[in-house]
C-alpha cells in the first residue's frame, strides 16, 4: 500500500508540476479580456448607482514616492484587461506632451500630484512641501472627480515631474473604471465620499530606508547622510498629511522587515501584510484555509521544497486603527513558480477566475520588483479582488479567456 501511495503523491505532484509549466506558457500569451454587461438589478444604496447606471467605478491608491505605486498601476490594469495601455496623447516621446495621466480602453490612472497648488518654486517661496496638504487643490480635485464620476469629461491641470512646472491642462474622457493614485486620494472628505474603493501601499520606514539606499546610494551615488537626511526631513509632513488615511482604507498592503532572518537590513526579504477592512459591502476577504480562524502556516517541507530562509504565512482577525481587520501576512520570498501555486491552492476568496489565474499574472509580471515576495502577491490578490468588487457594483462583467484545460 505504500508504494501504492507514494505512486499517487507522484502523480499529484507531477500534475502539479504540469498545470506550473502550463500556466507559465499561458502567461507569456496575452490573455484576452473583454467587458461584458450582465442584467444585475441596481442596488439601492446611493454610492453604488452610478455603477449601477453603467457609469464610472472610482479607486483610489494611495502611497508615498517610490513605493511602488507604478507597478501596482500597472497590476491593476493588467487584471482588467483592456488594450492600447499607455501616456494619454502617447506620451511625450510620441508627439504628445509631459503627462502622468495613463489609459487603455477600460481604465483611466489620474496622478494626483496633478492637482498641486503650486509648481516647484511656488512652494520654495511658500515653504511647504508638496505632502502639506496646503499645497493641494482639493476644491478643484473634488469638482473634477465628481464630473469624472458622473460620466464627463475635464479639464485637468498637468504637474510637469521633469521640471516642476504646472503645464497646459489636458483633458480626460472617463473610461468605466477611473484610478485616482498618489500622496492624497483620501485626505479630503469630499473626495473621499467619492471613492468606491480605497487601498493604501504602506511601506513601514525601516523598509523605506532599505530601498531609498539600495536606489539613491548604489544606483545614483547619494552619500548614506544625504539619504538619512531627505527621508528625515520628509517624515514630519508624511506622518502628519499622508499617513492617517491607512484608517480610511478599504484594504492596506504593509510592508515590513521580515523575521526570518535576524537583523535583515537590505529590504530584500519582506513580511508583507494584506489587511482587509471588515462589513465593507460587495469585498469578502480573502482568507486562508479555515475563515475567522487563526492560522501560523509553513508550506516550506515534504510537499514543497524553499530554499533559505523559507516561506511563512498567518491569516487571523485583528484589529486596525480602530477598525475591525482580516488579516494574510505572508514572510519571505518564492523561489519558483511551483510555490506560488501550491500557496494559491490553499487561498479562499481570492476573485480569480480560473484555477491558478494568480499565479498566472504573478508570471506575467515576473521581471517587476516584488514578484518573488508579499508585495507582489498581495498587489495581485488586491488587483483581483479589485476586479471583482467592480463586477459587482457594476453589473459588468470582466472576461477573461482562461488558459487551454491541462489533463492531470
Amino acid at each position: 500500500h505504500k508504494g501504492h501511495a507514494v505512486r499517487i503523491d507522484g502523480k499529484k505532484k507531477m500534475a502539479k508540476i504540469i498545470l506550473a509549466l502550463a500556466l507559465a506558457a499561458q502567461a507569456l500569451v496575452p490573455t484576452r479580456t473583454a467587458l461584458k454587461s450582465t442584467n444585475v438589478r441596481a442596488n439601492a444604496r446611493s454610492e453604488m448607482t452610478m455603477a449601477a447606471d453603467g457609469g464610472v467605478v472610482l479607486i483610489g491608491v494611495a502611497a508615498d514616492s517610490g513605493c511602488g505605486k507604478s507597478t501596482f498601476m500597472r497590476r491593476l490594469t493588467g487584471i482588467f484587461g483592456g488594450t492600447n495601455v499607455g501616456p494619454l496623447g502617447g506620451g511625450f516621446d510620441n508627439g504628445g506632451w509631459e503627462t502622468n495621466t495613463l489609459v487603455s480602453d477600460t481604465t483611466t490612472v489620474i496622478c494626483l500630484d496633478d492637482y498641486h497648488l503650486n509648481d516647484r518654486g511656488g512652494r520654495k517661496v511658500t515653504g511647504r512641501t508638496a505632502l502639506d496638504l496646503a499645497e493641494n487643490n482639493f476644491d478643484l480635485m473634488y469638482e473634477q472627480l465628481k464630473e469624472l464620476k458622473a460620466g464627463n469629461a475635464i479639464k485637468k491641470p498637468i504637474y510637469n515631474h521633469v521640471n516642476g512646472t504646472l503645464d497646459t491642462p489636458e483633458e480626460i474622457t472617463p473610461t468605466q473604471i477611473v484610478i485616482v493614485e498618489g500622496l492624497h486620494p483620501m485626505a479630503d472628505p469630499r473626495v473621499r465620499e467619492l471613492l468606491d474603493f480605497s487601498l493604501y501601499l504602506d511601506i513601514t520606514d525601516d523598509v523605506k530606508f532599505a530601498w531609498k539606499i539600495q536606489r539613491d546610494m548604489v544606483e545614483r551615488g547619494h552619500s548614506l547622510e544625504s539619504i538619512q537626511q531627505s527621508i528625515e526631513a520628509r517624515k514630519p509632513d508624511f506622518d502628519a498629511f499622508v499617513a492617517p488615511q491607512r484608517g480610511d482604507a478599504d484594504v492596506v498592503i504593509q510592508v515590513l522587515p521580515t523575521d526570518l532572518i535576524p537583523d535583515e537590513k537590505e529590504g530584500k526579504v519582506l513580511k508583507v501584510k494584506f489587511i482587509q477592512k471588515e462589513g465593507k459591502a460587495n469585498f469578502d476577504p480573502a482568507y486562508l484555509f479555515d475563515e475567522g480562524s487563526t492560522i501560523e502556516w509553513t508550506p516550506c517541507g515534504k510537499k514543497l521544497t524553499c530554499s533559505y530562509p523559507g516561506i511563512k504565512f498567518a491569516y487571523g482577525p485583528d484589529e486596525f486603527l480602530g477598525n475591525d481587520v482580516t488579516v494574510l501576512e505572508m514572510d519571505g520570498k518564492f523561489d519558483n513558480l511551483q510555490e506560488l501555486i501550491y500557496v494559491e491552492s490553499h487561498l479562499s476568496n481570492t476573485a480569480t477566475k480560473f484555477y491558478g489565474e494568480l499565479t498566472q499574472q504573478m508570471i506575467k509580471m515576473g521581471d517587476s520588483p516584488g514578484s518573488d515576495n508579499g508585495t507582489g502577491f498581495f498587489q495581485t490578490l488586491a488587483s483581483l479582488k479589485i476586479r471583482e468588487f467592480y463586477e459587482k457594483l457594476s453589473g459588468v462583467e470582466v472576461e477573461v479567456e482562461a488558459p487551454a484545460k491541462v489533463a492531470a
